[in-house]
């Protein structure tokens, strides 16, 4: 890994460095048919900066950012990290109450956000003291520039929160610096992917989670790559007319895409996929099905890999040219790992235990989170609440969450949040949430729901429950299957037996 001087901005490294050593005129991101070079991207986060300076941006302020994967995405994230404040982005799909915490958790003096949802959160403002003012992505873009200096920050500054739900259902920022996206760049990026100058990288996963942000903003910034900007929601087919128009050569991607991409009729006959060097999976454990029918139907190997937004990125991974269905890779170099039983003893090979990781981009604490940060942040170790497996030869496969948090296409969903909106309905006495897989391997949102007396099952009720739960909660929280119990399966003391709803008990 290079040396980083003391003094360090990222967003001086990633997107002015090309400048100085001659490389403006390369590509940085294609978007809606046309190139981005680093110069014209050099002037946008220029333009983002001064325009966050007016606002009296500073320092350790933190920015919310509410974009879509635009280039006004990557002005306004690096544009804020120019002036040493903290880039915040979060999902572009959340209700009301959800910014509204999001925005006092943050503190956040500004915001800046797509047109639609800009008039959301001004709305907010009477209930979001820090808050001082709502940006359009057109603001930054109408806003005369000026030239403003990147801050003098230290390597390990604040640069980026994270938010990541938690058992609870209340979202924690997990806090990461400067250096951290050098480290994670190099590391996986460039050590574990190969990304090179004239790579060109397409992520499903957008910009405001933090396996999309390396995927797209700073992985290929590293070599001075390019990536695709799509600001629509990624469907199987609009997936497939982005790889044959675009001609990236690695594509990232959750598994729940690949599987529906894989539903998709005469697609080798439609659409050319011959670009492709690989493809990434992450987000949730892949189905060796689904390994196995990519490779046949495509020809192309899925790349397994593990990550955290704690740890910025991926620290378990398989290597393109070796993946090894049914296994989430080997760790990277890098970082370390350790598996230990409940009472924090190590366990040997082919023994399940939690996984433990040290490693150079992992988040010091969180944000406002005293007990979740001594609970998950042990000195140099991360907890990382996942269960896994090693083999012999170091591989690792994933056996599930030491938690009963659920995964859903990439997204963790917190069962208590779900079961704390079902249980407003009028018809709802209590619910429980777990994660079942379906026939793919994937994992859904099932929910188990007790009725209250004269209320009666039906599948219009049931169809009205997922409706109730979408007006309040982003929609992969929205139960997929809703059944109608008499009872939820309990302990003595009270608490809902998930391994029961899980296995349909």
């Amino acid at each position: 890994m290079r040396d980083l001087p003391e003094r360090f901005n990222a967003a001086a490294f990633f997107v002015d460095r090309h400048l100085a050593e001659g490389r403006g005129g390369r590509i940085a991101f294609r978007f809606a048919g046309h190139s981005i070079s680093y110069a014209e991207l050099a002037e946008r986060v220029e333009r983002a900066a001064a325009t966050l300076a007016r606002r009296s941006v500073e320092i350790e302020n933190r920015v919310l950012l509410v974009l879509d994967d635009t280039p006004a995405f990557a002005a306004a994230f690096w544009g804020a990290v120019r002036l040493g404040a903290v880039a915040v982005p979060v999902n572009t799909l959340m209700a009301d109450a959800e910014y509204e915490f999001l925005l006092n958790d943050s503190r956040a003096k500004v915001a800046v956000a797509e047109s639609a949802l800009a008039v959301r959160l001004r709305a907010l403002r009477s209930r979001c003291p820090w808050l001082r003012e709502v940006l359009t992505a057109d603001d930054l873009e109408r806003e005369p520039g000026a030239r403003v200096e990147p801050a003098a920050t230290c390597r390990e500054d604040v640069a980026y929160w994270g938010y990541t739900s938690g058992s609870t259902g209340r979202p924690k920022a997990a806090v990461h610096g400067h250096q951290d996206f050098v480290r994670a760049a190099e590391l996986v990026g460039s050590a574990v992917f190969g990304i090179g100058p004239d790579d060109l990288t397409y992520s499903a996963s957008k910009l405001y989670f933090a396996f999309g942000l390396g995927n797209t903003l700073y992985f290929p910034a590293l070599p001075g790559a390019a990536a695709v900007l799509v600001p629509e929601r990624t469907t199987p087919e609009r997936a497939f007319e982005t790889i044959a128009a675009e001609r990236p050569t690695i594509f990232f991607a959750v598994p729940t895409l690949y599987a529906r991409m894989l539903q998709v009729a005469e697609t080798e006959h439609r659409w050319d996929l011959s670009s492709l060097r690989f493809c990434v999976s992450s987000g949730e454990t892949l189905p060796p099905a689904i390994f196995d029918a990519w490779a046949d139907r495509f020809g192309l190997e899925l790349v397994e890999v593990v990550g955290s937004t704690e740890a910025l990125h991926d620290f378990i991974a398989n290597r393109p040219g070796k993946a090894r269905r049914g296994s989430a890779g080997q760790l990277v170099p890098g970082f370390e790992a350790k598996l230990v039983d409940d009472a924090g003893q190590p366990v040997g090979p082919g023994a399940a235990g939690h996984l433990l990781i040290k490693g150079p981009t992992t988040s010091p604490f969180y944000w406002n989170r005293v007990e979740r940060t001594r609970a998950t942040m042990l000195g140099e170790w991360l907890r990382t609440g996942d269960v896994f497996v090693q083999d012999e030869d170091g591989g690792f496969t994933f056996a599930g969450r030491a938690d009963d948090m659920v995964k859903v296409s990439g997204l963790w969903v917190s069962p208590a949040e779900v079961e704390a909106h079902l249980a407003q309905h009028a018809a709802v006495l209590e619910a429980g949430v777990v994660g079942r897989r379906d026939a793919a391997g994937l994992t859904r949102i099932h929910a188990a729901v007790v009725l209250k007396d004269g209320a009666r099952a039906s599948d219009a009720l049931a169809q009205e429950l997922r409706g109730f739960v979408a007006a309040r909660a982003a929609g992969y929280k929205v139960p997929q299957a809703i059944e109608f119990v008499a009872e939820l399966p309990k302990t003595a003391t009270g608490k809902i037996q998930r391994f029961r709803l899980r296995d349909g008990a």
